[in-house]
């Protein structure tokens, strides 16, 4: 018997309305259940994950005042003509820096008030001027050292205080409550457990596009998920060993060309680490989002190739969205998503949707 040529082949296959709401129900429920389960063995790495967390604003700010460091010392100038210079040379300061990982503040002593201190008769630069007829005058004589002498600032002398770099407080990352610290262990757990339960996530909701495909069209969501995945932790890749070093670096010297120091917190900071790599994981499913709309008719290949100038500007304007107020990370996020999305052009124009073809 001949079948009718607006008859359903897979009429059998088509679910309700409720029914896909049912489904788009049961693929929450394991998806949340999905994340709670990581989130709980997020909490057994928590620990180490913060301090790896840390790292890239440790160095970032590492570099800053190592950078500080080495324009303290060429900026530095007698205060008389002749007076004392800085007891390093600038070969001796960039190989403690940079070679050795120290860092220095520039104070300044009275020679022979350090050396009296010491024990050390002798001076350990030029003695302070003489006193004028009038400052002996104002001398009373007392028990205290130099009781009633006039402080000479001339006589001033610099002295460079070591330490280590990464002992040094304006490196360190710091918690304004004690409360702040548990904050960060379960943001840290929270960070992982997004992470690991993302192809969990994502196969749950590529099960829920299924459910409204034809069998045939089935097998592409086989194909589509552990490159939706791959997608995912490629954004995230990028931007936590890539982009922060040049968000950091940028933020930071924006910081010295106003002349403020940077006293950066840490729940702050990992606020920033949890919206930039996911934003980054998310920006990156751009392909395939072109064609599942493809896919349902909704664009076609057509409008993607002709309005393209629009969907980068569009891009620009999520990116901006998605990222910190910055040049760098927006940048970083919008280029390439600039190429998948031809990326994405060029995979809808090699999957035809026509029926022919199917």
């Amino acid at each position: 018997m001949a079948r009718f040529q607006d008859e359903d082949l897979f009429q059998s296959s088509t679910m309700t309305f409720g029914e896909h709401l049912e489904e788009l129900r049961v693929c929450l429920i394991r998806a949340t259940a999905g994340l709670l389960v990581a989130v709980l063995l997020g909490f057994l790495v928590a620990q180490p994950v913060v301090h790896l967390i840390e790292q890239p604003l440790r160095r970032a700010l590492g570099n800053y005042y190592t950078e500080r460091s080495i324009e303290t010392f060429d900026a530095w100038q007698p205060r008389v003509a002749g007076g004392p210079a800085l007891p390093y040379s600038r070969e001796e300061i960039i190989d403690a820096v940079e070679g050795h990982g120290m860092s220095f503040e520039l104070r300044e002593v009275h020679a022979d008030r350090l050396a009296r201190v010491l024990g050390d008769s002798t001076p350990m630069a030029i003695p302070p001027p003489k006193k004028t007829v009038d400052d002996m005058a104002s001398s009373t004589g007392g028990a205290g050292v130099g009781q009633g002498s006039p402080f000479h600032i001339d006589a001033l002398v610099p002295l460079l205080l070591w330490q280590p770099l990464s002992k040094d407080a304006r490196v360190s990352i710091t918690t304004l409550s004690a409360q702040e610290a548990f904050g960060i262990y379960v943001k840290a757990a929270l960070l992982v457990g997004v992470v690991l339960s993302s192809p969990w996530m994502l196969y749950q909701l590529w099960t829920f596009v299924a459910a409204g495909l034809y069998p045939h069209e089935k097998r592409w969501v086989r194909i589509f998920l552990p490159i939706s995945v791959g997608l995912f932790l490629a954004g995230v890749s990028l931007a936590f060993f890539f982009v922060f070093d040049f968000v950091l670096d940028y933020l930071l010297q924006f910081n010295e060309w106003l002349g403020l120091d940077p006293d950066p917190r840490i729940s702050e900071w990992l606020g920033f680490v949890l919206i930039l790599p996911i934003g980054f994981g998310l920006g990156f499913q751009l392909p395939l989002v072109m064609l599942f709309l493809e896919r349902l008719g909704i664009v076609d290949v057509a409008t993607y190739a002709s309005q393209w100038r629009i969907a980068v500007i569009v891009i620009f304007v999520v990116s901006a969205v998605l990222t910190p107020a910055d040049p760098y990370s927006l940048l970083f996020l919008a280029i390439p998503l600039c190429f998948l999305y031809f990326g994405g052009l060029g995979i809808c124009r090699w999957f035809p949707r026509s029926l022919e073809k199917r």
